[in-house]
Parts: structure tokens; C-alpha cells; sequence
């Protein structure tokens, strides 16, 4: 069960040389080691050639004379970190590419991410990092995970596409996979989660016409205030922060976070807020949308019974509970959704990031037959939706979550660093919370000697350690899953490190790498 993880404390070799058995002779196959953390990233590694024959089996053999069964493919740069056509190769000159040739619609931490394995990423100059974002919470099984890896490559070579308008022999057993993981009768399947979020709002108001009777073209779907749904026109439409809205009006009608009768927000964790939009509205309201915990906010924990009451609420007004589990679900707050902590059901769930590993873009809404079923053939679908490699990918990543514990190894884990930040006892975190893996802390930048959250997680970066600031001042811990205890406790010091000396700031500052038009900009919503 453990396998995956402990490869990190031993250095074991991940091949694809089994997905070539069609060949004849001896190729060379790329063969990817997985170091111990502690080990030189640099380190000459044994090249390996493989022979296959007419009955399918393989051998490889490395240059040290010892003979390995091929395992599981992990597809990276070669061990020589000899960078291909597709590969910057240098940090310097990828920047400088990105920054030159790519939209400014991100403001990353200028580091360069060339390979990873689990919790740990090199950049080309082989730096070695822990990773404490998973790409916003899409890598809960680790970077490259091998059995994902392995995942993908059988399937690409077998069926990639299909569309909707045929069948294809995967997407059925993702779906019954689905229902059995999540418990809900019937799934949509989309790509991204913004397009998720787009898809239960459609549904919700189809239903709301359908099934609930509100009056053609009055159904209105409430979120709370600084939530984070996307970035597409409606997710913009219901969020309150200005650097999301600016500019991009005029915005999508009839949703948001601000109660029409009383021109009020509808705040998060304030359930006489949604319950005065419900005493107003109800009638006209298809669905409350709403994060079990408020990610790009900040990691805001609402209190244990808030959901129980926003679930009692829209019951009564016969409204539908959409719980965004984009980045708070597949285990990442120690349940397989951050709602269980509730202890309720929505009516519908969306889900993405994790749910493919960060192996291959899905995403997805869940619900009963009675709010599914409203969707006719041919009023909503996506290319891509349901595509055979995605869901083969999909399958082998809530499979990984079960046979590896990392629902129950997130609550636990997430135990152990939240009470590693607390004792640090310092003044310069004035908050910490989070449920799971998922975690932020609060810096008072008065108390900084004039740096901020950026220029901390710079420091960070500089000994080892990768997060981002959201919201200016508060830093997200947010860990693959399979990171290791032992790694906790690196990461732990690697922060106390940095906040001793942060008022002098002994690390690589902003200005050194950032483009000077772009440098010290504080995104208020990072995702």
C-alpha cells in the first residue's frame, strides 16, 4: 500500500518499457529514478536498454550489471537532465520566454518546475523543492504518480477519443466508479473546473424551470461573498473581488453574492445573510453555491454547524445546496469530501483538480436523477466531456486514494503540521487554520520589518520550500497527500527558518528575477 511513498526513502526505477512490447530488438527506453530526498539531484544515474521479444516480455538492463523488471512508467526529462526541443533549459530562459511570448494573467513565484515526483520538484538547474501548493490542490496523489503514469500510456495507446456522439467502453465504468466513490445517482462529465461550476449553475436553473416552476428567465443563484467558482464569465459574475470583476462587466444576470432586496453581500459563514436573501427570494432562487471551505480566500473554515444550517435553509425554500468541492474534495481535508465534515449531502457536488491526479484535465457535477435528468440530449456536453483517457486516468486516481490511505494520512498529517505551526509561537503568524492538508497562515506584516507575504514565500522558496501568497498576506500549506511525516517536519523548519529571518531578508528578492513592471503585485485571488 505504501509502495509509492516509500520509493522516496529507497531510489526505485520507474520504466516504460512494458508499454513497448510490440517492438522487436533492443531500443533505448528512457528510464526515470526516483532519489531519496536527500540525495544530489545531479547524481550520475545508470542509463538502461531494453530487449523485448516475440512473447511479449521485457528485460532491462542497467549499465551497473544488475537486471530490473520493468514497473510502472514515469515519463520526465531523461536522468541526465539533458533538456529536449519541448524543454527550457534554464530557469532564466524560460521566464524570460513565458514573459515575452505568454499572456501576464498569473503572477508566479519565479521558480521553474522541469520534473516531480510525489512531493518533490527540480527545477532545470536540478534544485530541489517541496512542494506545499499540488497545484492548487490537483496533485493529492503526488506528482507523476506511477500507477497514473501507467494509466495514461495504456490507454493513449488503445483510445483517446471518442466525443459524445459515440460511445466509448470507459466512461461507463468512470461513472459507476463515480457513483460508487461519491454516492450520487447520476454524473456529468466536463473538463475544467470553472466548466463544472458553469454546468451546475445551467442545471440549477433548468431545473428550477422544470421541476421547481420559477417563472422563465427569474431564476436566481446565489453564492457567498469571496468565494473563488473560475474564472469564466459567470464564476466572475457571483464573486465580489474587484480584480476578478474589473473591466469584464457586463456580467452574467440573476447570479451573485449580493442579496437584490437589500443590496447586500451574502457572507460566508453568516447564515442570517442567506437566510434574509431566502426570506426575500426563495421563490425565484434555483440554488445557494458555496466552498465547504473558502480556498482562495484564504482557507476560511466556517463554523461546524454553518452548513447544517445553509442545508436546513435551502430545504426549506426548496432550493438546491451546491456544495464547489473543486479543490477541497478528494480527500484533501481528511474526508473524500470536505461536506462530510457536515455531516450532509448536497443536492449537487462539483468536483475537478485531483479527481485525475493533475494527470489529465476532469472535472465533473454530481446529482440526484431528479435534478440530472432536466439536461436533454443535445442542450449541454463538452468534446472532451467523458473522453476515454481521462476517465481510465480518473478511475486509477480515486483507486490510489482508497489503496493508499490518503484520506485518512491527509487528516492526520494535516494534525501534525497545523500544531507544528502553532508552536512556532511567533508574532509574525497571527492565525493558523485549515482542516486536512489544507491550510493557510495569517501574517501581520507590521510585524515583518516592512517585508510582505510574497517576500516570505520568496524566502521560502530559497531554502526549499514552494507556497504562494493569496489575498496579500496569508500563505497556503497545501501538500500532496503523500508527502511523508518526515518532510512535515523539514517544511516546519524551513518556516521557522525563514520568519527569523525574514525582518533582514537574507533570501533572493522579488526584483532579482521578476520583471520590474510586474514586481511587488499582491494578487488578491490566486488560482
Amino acid at each position: 500500500m505504501n509502495s509509492y511513498r516509500s520509493s522516496f526513502q529507497e531510489g526505485l526505477c520507474f520504466s516504460a518499457a512494458h508499454i513497448h512490447t510490440h517492438l522487436q530488438g533492443p531500443c533505448t527506453v528512457h528510464t526515470y529514478w526516483v532519489l531519496p530526498l536527500n540525495t544530489s539531484a545531479t547524481a550520475s544515474l545508470p542509463t538502461t536498454s531494453l530487449d523485448t521479444n516475440g512473447n511479449g516480455t521485457t528485460t532491462t538492463t542497467t549499465t551497473n550489471g544488475s537486471t530490473l523488471k520493468a514497473t510502472a512508467p514515469t515519463f520526465s526529462p531523461s536522468s541526465s537532465h539533458h533538456p529536449s526541443k519541448y524543454h527550457s533549459s534554464s530557469t532564466a530562459s524560460a521566464i524570460h520566454a513565458e514573459h515575452e511570448y505568454a499572456a501576464h494573467n498569473y503572477h508566479p513565484l519565479p521558480i521553474v518546475f522541469a520534473r516531480a515526483q510525489g512531493s518533490t520538484v527540480w527545477d532545470p538547474e536540478g534544485n530541489q523543492y517541496i512542494d506545499c501548493l499540488s497545484a492548487y490542490s490537483a496533485v493529492n496523489q503526488g506528482h507523476c504518480h506511477p500507477a497514473l503514469v501507467q494509466a495514461l500510456c495504456e490507454q493513449a495507446q488503445r483510445l483517446t477519443l471518442s466525443s459524445r456522439a459515440f460511445h466509448n467502453d470507459v466512461f461507463p465504468k468512470w461513472a459507476e466508479k463515480i457513483k460508487d466513490v461519491f454516492g450520487y445517482d447520476m454524473v456529468l462529465p466536463m473538463n475544467t473546473g470553472a466548466e463544472a461550476v458553469e454546468t451546475a449553475v445551467k442545471i440549477a436553473r433548468k431545473w428550477a424551470y422544470k421541476v421547481k416552476g420559477v417563472e422563465k428567465d427569474k431564476a436566481l443563484v446565489f453564492a457567498a461573498a469571496e468565494n473563488f467558482h473560475g474564472r469564466t464569465m459567470t464564476a466572475i459574475s457571483m464573486s465580489v473581488d474587484p480584480e476578478s470583476r474589473d473591466n469584464y462587466g457586463p456580467y452574467v444576470p440573476n447570479v451573485g453574492a449580493v442579496c437584490p432586496a437589500t443590496q447586500k453581500p451574502i457572507r460566508f459563514n453568516h447564515i442570517s445573510d442567506l437566510e434574509a436573501a431566502l426570506n426575500a427570494h426563495g421563490p425565484q432562487t434555483a440554488a445557494f453555491i458555496v466552498e465547504p471551505i473558502q480556498g482562495e480566500a484564504g482557507v476560511v473554515v466556517p463554523d461546524d454547524d454553518y452548513l447544517t444550517q445553509v442545508q436546513a435553509l435551502c430545504k426549506k425554500h426548496n432550493v438546491l445546496l451546491i456544495c464547489d468541492e473543486i479543490q477541497t474534495g478528494i480527500g484533501r481535508t481528511g474526508r473524500m469530501l470536505c461536506s462530510e465534515w457536515a455531516g450532509i449531502k448536497p443536492d449537487m457536488v462539483t468536483l475537478g483538480k485531483a479527481i485525475s491526479g493533475g494527470m489529465y484535465p476532469v472535472s465533473c457535477v454530481l446529482g440526484s436523477k431528479e435534478v440530472m435528468l432536466t439536461v436533454e440530449p443535445g442542450t449541454h456536453g463538452s468534446t472532451y466531456g467523458g473522453n476515454p483517457l481521462g476517465c481510465a486516468v480518473s478511475i486509477r486516481a480515486l483507486e490510489i486514494m482508497e489503496e493508499e490511505g490518503l484520506t485518512e494520512r491527509a487528516e492526520k498529517l494535516g494534525e501534525v503540521l497545523r500544531k507544528g505551526l502553532r508552536d512556532l509561537e511567533s508574532p509574525m503568524i497571527t492565525l493558523v487554520r485549515g482542516k486536512g492538508l489544507l491550510n493557510a497562515i495569517v501574517i501581520d506584516e507590521t510585524k515583518t520589518g516592512g517585508h510582505s507575504a510574497w517576500d516570505l514565500c520568496m524566502l521560502l522558496k530559497s531554502k526549499g520550500l514552494l507556497a504562494k501568497p493569496t489575498h496579500e498576506n496569508i500563505i497556503r500549506l497545501a501538500p500532496p497527500l503523500v508527502i511523508s511525516e518526515e518532510d512535515i517536519h523539514k517544511a516546519l523548519g524551513i518556516i521557522k527558518e525563514a520568519i527569523l529571518e525574514l525582518p533582514t531578508l537574507k533570501g533572493e528578492k522579488e526584483d532579482a528575477v521578476i520583471p520590474k513592471e510586474e514586481k511587488n503585485v499582491h494578487i488578491h485571488v490566486d488560482n
